[in-house]
């Protein structure tokens, strides 16, 4: 189990333990006592060893000899201690000492934890894994802070440029004999910078309540095409700014209605609208199509000719704060495709992305029956 070479990459996901210890067989001995676990262990015959080995690889657990000669396992477990990047890494102090004045030693130095020399198979095992388990634990934690810092920067970044658009044409309002025309155009850019804070922060607000289970659908009988209709409409001035076409394809209005909560499946509709309008080229269509499915379902489908989405990337841009490729002048927060993943799978629907030919992405929606004995 003695690892001296680089890792192959499945080995990469194995816990990784470090035994420091002046003795190459109490390294054997150990080795044996965990040779049925899928840990990779590492060795070192001394400190200082061990300090220049430390910052090739990163151990999960550290089993520290006390007695070592040049710098003991105490002065090592100090050092490491003080050292920001290793104060959370877990070391099991490997002792023949028993009194309690020399285990509080250990404790006193930094030491998580200690056993006793001979070791023993089965303390040996249980040590690892609740050190491990820590060790798990903290890694979760700071993955999760560091997800948190991100999403607090790229939320402050993205609602930061249309809050700086609304300050810059509201000063240049106060300007004096300023043009009525000129007016109206920063009063168009006021309101639609606006709209769109109000928008970034609702997806916040709903999606927050959706995954605790705090927002109750409010499904209503809707018809297909007329909610569809609605929602170009509303598209057309924005659209109209990149001279994109929206473009329909609908069944004959006046069938059956479809059961949704109208707010959600609305919003849902103008993030993915919103989304293709954003990364479509200037001069482009964008056609939305939709179709009433066997039993009362529905599916909507966006075809737009942007740039398109890299198979690696579509599952991942569904999750909360990540994005696809990055498009230079594009805002990309990563909430409104997560949004719109978690209210359509509050309706037991599923949404997904494709390739448009011959460029571009397809968007589509499926809802499968909500009542099917209420179609009649």
């Amino acid at each position: 189990m003695l690892d001296q070479s680089p890792s192959i990459l499945w080995e990469e996901t194995l816990p990784s333990i470090l035994v420091i210890d002046d003795e190459i067989d109490n390294f054997d001995v150990i080795d044996t006592l965990l040779c049925q676990e899928n840990y990779q262990l590492h060795y070192a015959s001394g400190g200082q060893e061990a300090l220049d080995l430390i910052g090739t690889f990163k151990p999960d657990v550290i089993l520290l000899d006390v007695m070592m000669p040049n710098m003991s396992g105490l002065e090592l477990c100090r050092i490491l201690k003080q050292d920001s990047h290793w104060r959370n890494l877990p070391i099991i102090m490997v002792t023949s000492l028993s009194s309690k004045q020399d285990l509080a030693r250990c404790l006193d130095a930094g030491a998580d934890d200690f056993i006793a020399k001979p070791v023993n198979s089965a303390e040996l095992r249980a040590r690892l894994k609740s050190m491990l388990r820590i060790k798990q634990q903290y890694d979760n934690l700071q993955a999760l802070l560091q997800l948190r810092e991100d999403m607090v920067k790229m939320i402050i970044h993205d609602l930061r440029n249309p809050l700086s658009s609304v300050i810059l044409a509201a000063e240049i309002m106060r300007y004096p004999n300023l043009p009525p025309e000129k007016q109206e155009r920063k009063l168009e850019q006021i309101l639609a910078c606006s709209y769109e804070l109000k928008a970034l922060i609702d997806d916040l607000l709903l999606m927050s309540k959706l995954e605790l289970g705090k927002l109750t659908l409010q499904k209503q009988p809707v018809d297909l095409v007329e909610f569809c209709q609605a929602a170009l409409v509303g598209m057309n001035d924005v659209a109209a700014q990149k001279r994109l076409g929206l473009l329909s394809q609908f069944p004959p209005p006046g069938q059956y209605p479809v059961q949704v909560d109208p707010t959600l499946f609305r919003r849902v509709l103008d993030n993915l609208l919103s989304n293709a309008i954003k990364f479509s080229p200037d001069g482009s269509k964008i056609t939305l199509s939709a179709t009433y499915q066997a039993g009362g379902g529905l599916k909507i489908a966006i075809a737009d000719l942007g740039p398109g989405i890299a198979l690696e990337l579509r599952q991942k841009i569904f999750e909360k704060y990540e994005i696809g490729s990055l498009i230079t002048g594009v805002n990309q927060m990563g909430l409104g495709l997560a949004f719109c993943k978690i209210a359509v799978e509050a309706h037991s629907g599923t949404i997904s992305v494709t390739d448009n030919q011959p460029r571009g992405s397809i968007f589509t929606v499926e809802i499968p029956p909500q009542d099917p004995a209420a179609q009649g």
